[in-house]
């Protein structure tokens, strides 16, 4: 296969990971172009990995480079008018979660892809974490036979502020910005979902949206699931970034523990395995779970290229999650159960 040529946008706290899982990617493809609102952003991103141009504006880099794809790597706000940028110029793009702020800017974007006829996928990593993946291959094997309840479980007292302190001003925070990370985990895992009920809090002082969320998912298939997820909860040791899990099923049941432990409890018994993620040179001893998610991500992306497949986290995809961020925002405000929207 050619070597695909990309762009990222955005060269602001998480890109550095983009970066350098896309260099881990290098057989691959090749990053020709970065751009970032700040000049010297993408001047200095460029300069680290060697990249050849750097740009201010999506517009004129779009214009002027021959692209595959776009890696975008912004705050949600901006992610519709990139994506409808990379439309209108009729190049794929990979997008980081939340893929917009809102339901119309969620759909909006998903349409003008699709419209255009070019690939969109969203870059929901923590679909793609080892001990996510490998839990999830035990539940598709059936050896504990259909699911029947779970629990999916994010709960830190990291400071997730000190390098993205504009979360502190979002008035839409955990849920979107954790919780969808989460509920996408809940509905692959345990199927589609059409019932929500929520309960949300705002603890830590001098924010403006809400740190801490519990909710409830009725699944289409009767089985029931809990999402929990907080950044208000101080605890040692702290298992973040982990995402702890639990489902039963008629057969058995399925934990992911602290420390990457799966069990699995089957009619023949009790087994247990390490569920580690894979270390690079550049992955810190804390971040080696979300690194090697990222590298595992785009490394899908370029698959599905080269093959011309769907992403398993395309627009579409996502817009099912997102609608149960949406329903779990009306649930917590209603004090009802709520619909997800239909995609």
């Amino acid at each position: 296969m050619a070597i695909k040529r990309g762009a990222l946008v955005g060269c602001g706290f998480f890109s550095r990971n983009h970066l350098q899982a896309w260099r881990d990617l290098g057989d691959r493809c090749a990053i020709v172009a970065v751009c970032d609102l700040d000049p010297a952003k993408a001047e200095g991103a460029a300069l680290e990995f060697g990249i050849p141009a750097h740009y201010a504006s999506v517009e004129e880099m779009l214009d002027r480079e021959a692209l595959d794809f776009v890696d975008i790597a912004t705050t949600a706000p901006s992610h519709r008018a990139i994506v409808e940028a990379c439309a209108r110029h009729g190049v794929g793009a990979i997008v980081q979660k939340p893929m917009a702020p809102t339901w119309k800017d969620a759909t909006a974007l998903v349409v003008a892809m699709e419209q255009a006829g070019r690939p969109l996928m969203v870059h929901e990593n923590f679909r793609f974490q080892a001990p996510l993946l490998r839990a999830a291959e035990c539940l598709a094997s059936g050896m504990i036979g259909e699911p029947t309840w779970g629990r999916f479980s994010f709960r830190t007292g990291y400071d997730i502020y000190a390098g993205q302190p504009y979360l502190a001003e979002v008035e839409r925070f955990v849920l979107l910005d954790l919780g969808i990370h989460v509920l996408d985990v809940a509905r692959v895992l345990m199927g589609e979902a059409d019932s929500v009920v929520c309960r949300s809090q705002s603890i830590r002082d001098g924010i403006r949206g809400e740190d801490m969320a519990t909710v409830m998912l009725g699944h289409r298939g009767g089985a029931t699931s809990i999402v929990d997820v907080s950044y208000a909860s101080p605890q040692s040791p702290d298992p973040f970034p982990q995402t702890l899990l639990h489902v039963d099923g008629r057969k058995g049941s399925i934990q992911l523990e602290r420390d990457f432990h799966l069990i699995v409890t089957t009619p023949a018994g009790t087994t247990s395995e390490s569920v580690a993620p894979r270390a690079s040179h550049w992955m810190s001893q804390q971040w080696c779970l979300i690194q090697d998610s990222v590298v595992t991500t785009q490394r899908h992306w370029l698959d599905c290229l080269d093959r011309g497949t769907e992403p398993a986290t395309s627009g579409r995809d996502n817009l099912k999650t997102f609608a149960l961020v949406e329903a779990s925002y009306l649930a917590a405000a209603s004090g009802r159960r709520e619909s997800p929207a239909t995609v």
